[in-house]
């Protein structure tokens, strides 16, 4: 039996690739390559390339490679770029979900995982963000996320599969250099371009209130993103069918973005040069936003791994194998 992991050539799929391996699971990547390498996936992990839109190839996939589980992360996950293209988010994020639902209800698959995002709570104004803070997305990203997340429960029900939702928090770090994140649109690698162009890095906004004027995050390593995967996955197969999990995927403790500039100067070797220049805040940015970590303790047995500076000294790993001349 087979987990297909949709999305599994980009950067948290093939994550999840390599810890569901390396814990025996059979598995195999289901993936458009519009984002994703192929190169991520390794040779003898069975790959199709192809959209969730092809309700066709969807269905010849599924019963072809005897998939019993799908874990779905394929998706357009910029916040900025969904405010410009909403139809666009909504077709392959809502659309896509909906026509893997069919295919993987009409292909007797037992079971589901699907991957959201804290973006789903919108602006919490909580110390700690729980499964039952009240969800508020402000982006149409957020929006395709929690309509997922809907969509995904009630198929389940409807059609007896074990769902989850994984909603996680700020992915950063790798598990192996080759694996790192390609994309500039998270804080660390935002930095890290910052400081190798000679520029200082911006923190928009000083002035929110937090201990140091900064947003606070929980940022959480890609590893142990993956191995919640993992450990939601098998807890699916032992689940009823029909029921559903819903998690989020943090460690529980916020770092503010002043602090993690800070430690990326540190890592790096940049120091001072890694000292911040302030710009106004950016709209939609809450001051606070961490998880509460308890249910998936209680419910998987999980525990992260890393702390802020593994996650850190691993991209910069990363970021160097592919532009070694960030070394100093």
């Amino acid at each position: 039996m087979t987990w297909l992991i949709t999305g599994g050539a980009g950067f948290i799929g093939a994550h999840v690739v390599r810890a569901m391996r390396k814990a025996g699971e059979s598995v195999a990547v289901y993936d458009d390559l519009s984002t994703g390498d192929r190169s991520r996936v390794p040779a003898d992990v069975p790959f199709v390339q192809g959209s969730t839109l092809d309700a066709a190839q969807l269905r010849r996939t599924l019963t072809d490679l005897s998939v019993h589980g799908v874990v779905h992360l394929a998706a357009k996950k910029q916040v900025a770029e969904s405010v410009e293209r909403p139809l666009y988010y909504y077709r392959e994020n809502v659309q896509g979900l909906q026509t893997l639902l069919e295919a993987v209800a009409d292909s007797g698959v037992r079971a589901f995982l699907f991957s959201s995002s804290a973006a789903v709570y919108g602006m919490p104004d909580v110390r700690l963000v729980t499964e039952d803070t009240p969800c508020d997305p402000i982006n149409p990203y957020g929006e395709t996320k929690l309509t997922g997340e809907w969509m995904v429960r009630a198929a389940g029900k409807a059609h007896g599969i074990a769902t989850a939702s994984m909603r996680y928090f700020n992915v950063a770090g790798t598990a192996t250099p080759l694996l790192a994140d390609t994309g500039v649109f998270n804080l660390v690698p935002m930095v890290f371009e910052k400081l190798t162009q000679g520029a200082a890095p911006v923190v928009f906004g000083d002035d929110y209130d937090t201990a140091d004027g900064t947003c606070v995050r929980d940022f959480i390593h890609v590893d142990d993103i993956a191995s919640a995967h993992l450990a939601a996955a098998r807890a699916l197969l032992d689940r009823e069918p029909g029921t559903d999990l819903t998690v989020n995927i943090g460690r529980g403790e916020g770092v503010s973005v002043r602090e993690m500039i800070e430690l990326i100067g540190e890592v790096t070797g940049y120091g001072a040069a890694a000292k911040p220049v302030n710009a106004p805040r950016r709209a939609g940015d809450p001051a606070r936003v961490v998880a509460a970590a308890d249910r998936i303790r209680a419910e998987l047995g999980w525990h992260p791994q890393h702390d802020a500076r593994a996650m850190v000294a691993s991209a910069w790993a990363g970021w160097c194998l592919r532009m070694p001349q960030a070394l100093r």
